[in-house]
Order: C-alpha cells, then structure tokens, then sequence
C-alpha cells in the first residue's frame, strides 16, 4: 500500500519544503499539465529535474499532456521512478511503455473517467501501472467519484486473471474518508492532495491513510 501525495495541493513557492514535509511518503506524484490535453497548466520537465535533485522520496509522474508519446520518455530519462501516460493521448501505447521501461522508470497508463478499461486490457503485459482516474483529471480538489470504484475492481481482477504484477493506483478526491473504499476496490497505490497538504501535519496524515489502506488489505 503505497503513498504518493500529489504536490499540486503544494506551495508552488515553496517545493522543496513541501517535499520535505511528506519525506515519510513513497512517492511524491508530480501532476504536469500542458492546458490542451486537460484545462490547467501545471509544471513542466524542467521543474521535474529540479524537485529530482532535492526530493527525498521518489517522484511519480503523471503526465496530462497531448503527444506522451513524444514528450514522457524524458521524464523517465531524467529519472523519475514512475512516468504515467493516459491512453486517450497515445497512439503507440506497447511502444511508449517499453520506451519508459528502457530508461528506467516503471511505465503506467491513465484512464480518464469516461474511460473504459475493457479495450485496454491487453496493454497489462506492458505496464507497471494502471491509473484509475476518480475525478476528471484537471484541478486538484475535487469530489470524489465513487462511480469509478468497480473500474479499479476490474482492473484488479484482470491482473489477478492475468497474473502479473501491475500496481492499480487512485487519483482524486482520496482522503480519510475514501481510502478504504478504494483499498477494498483493489488499489494499491494512492495519490492524495488536499488530504495531505491541507493537513496541520501532512506526515501525520501521510501515516493516517497508510493504516487506513493497510488495515482493509489485512481485512481482507
């Protein structure tokens, strides 16, 4: 059960405290935003190469962009741990995946909300990562979609039919109070803003969703 707090809930003026603050976190999930492939405009590559040299944990890069397949390998060059792609924005997703793998970072894809899963299925074999979107993809802070829950159920069956080792991972909306919801779907790996950074103490509330998730998997 992994814990990447999503900086976009950070101080943009102040990253590197606020990497400094969730050092107890797995992963610091880095949201780059182009203004075509979603409405918002985030960071970009240079910036990644900057928090690399002074995070403490590793990044985790999800890239909302037009042309991943162009643009992502860098981030995986630049030697962030994870590069995320969505599908809607790939046109060569096998080659794009092994091109991550080739550089050295674990190779996820993206499903927006409308997404279905089905028609990707096959890709599972390729990936490290599938990300079940539970928001639209755009603006931190959003509600979160329950509706979304039985696609990260069915991701999850599908590794287990498939026997592999793909991490489902959830953004949007996870906090205290839907976490569990999301461990119980069959994620693993949980990306959290507001929940953390709008916290007094965001380790402290970094450890709070870690023992939330954990204790469904035991339950389970």
């Amino acid at each position: 059960m992994l814990i990447a707090p999503s900086i976009l809930s950070a101080d943009f003026a102040n990253l590197q405290r606020d990497l400094d603050r969730i050092a107890n976190a797995d992963w610091a999930h880095v949201d780059v935003m182009d203004y075509h492939f979603v409405p918002n405009l985030t960071l970009g590559l240079p910036v990644v190469e900057s928090l690399l040299k002074v995070s403490p944990i590793p990044l985790d890069c999800h890239l909302m962009i037009d042309d991943p397949d162009r643009w992502a390998p860098s981030y995986a060059e630049a030697g962030a741990q994870s590069v995320t792609f969505h599908i809607e924005a790939s046109k060569e997703p096998r080659k794009l995946a092994a091109d991550l793998r080739a550089a050295g970072a674990r190779a996820a894809m993206a499903l927006k909300p409308a997404t279905p899963f089905a028609p990707y299925e096959e890709l599972l074999d390729s990936l490290d990562m599938v990300l079940v979107m539970t928001v639209e993809p755009g603006f931190g802070g959003q509600t979160f979609m329950a509706d979304q829950l039985p696609k990260v159920q069915q991701v999850r069956e599908a590794v287990q039919r498939r026997g592999g080792e793909v991490w489902v991972q959830v953004d949007g909306g996870v906090s205290a109070t839907t976490i569990e919801q999301c461990a119980e779907a069959g994620a693993d790996v949980f990306v959290a803003g507001s929940a953390v950074y709008g916290a007094e103490d965001a380790a402290a509330a970094v450890d709070e969703l870690r023992e939330l998730a954990k204790g469904c998997a035991a339950h389970a």
